[in-house]
């Protein structure tokens, strides 16, 4: 199976975790997924570090609020660009278990 999964992550001011976060779902044995992050105009280094995993994995797409709307709304955005058959949510706080993707795309 082949579907396509849109993971989204909406981050604020998370550049404790969000190396983590992506790590995870970089480390997925299931490879047909893309990584919705929405910033929710965070205050610290979490755009940069978002934007360097942007250019290196054509997975990953990236988009910057001007103005804190809370994660809902944040979510929101993610939802309206993803591609995906599947949409799974992630917190930048958090990470994906192995093989978690494959059990998605098997269901």
């Amino acid at each position: 199976m082949n579907t396509l999964v849109s993971i989204i992550t909406p981050c604020y001011n998370s550049d404790r975790f969000v190396n983590e976060c992506i790590y995870s779902v970089l480390e997925q044995t299931y490879i047909n997924w893309e990584l919705l992050i929405v910033d929710d105009a965070s205050e610290d280094s979490s755009k940069q570090l978002i934007n360097a995993f942007v250019e290196k994995d054509c997975r990953i797409r990236s988009f910057f609020l001007e103005k804190n709307v809370g994660v809902a709304e944040a979510r929101n955005v993610a939802i309206s660009k993803a591609k995906g058959r599947y949409i799974a949510f992630l917190d930048e706080r958090d990470s994906v278990g192995a093989l978690r993707n494959n059990t998605y795309c098997t269901i």
